[in-house]
C-alpha cells in the first residue's frame, strides 16, 4: 500500500485497517514459528505497513483536534 492511498484513509478505515494487518502479522508470525515461511520479509513489511498507517492516523487525530 502507498503513502498516496494511506493518506486517502478516512479515521474508521485506518483503524479498521490497522486492525487487520496486526492480525495478519500475528498470523504470519506463529506460522514462522511453526515452520519457516518463504519469504521472511513479509513480517518486515507488514511491521513498516503498520508503523505508517499508525502514523497518519495520529497525524488525522492531532489535526481534528
Amino acid at each position: 500500500m502507498e503513502n498516496k492511498d494511506i493518506v486517502a484513509l478516512s479515521l474508521n478505515e485506518l483503524r479498521d485497517k490497522i486492525k487487520e494487518e496486526k492480525a495478519v502479522i500475528n498470523k504470519v508470525k506463529i506460522n514462522h514459528t511453526v515452520s519457516p515461511v518463504e519469504n521472511p520479509m513479509k513480517i518486515r513489511e507488514a511491521r513498516k505497513l503498520i508503523a505508517r498507517l499508525s502514523t497518519e492516523l495520529t497525524k488525522k487525530q492531532k489535526a481534528t483536534k
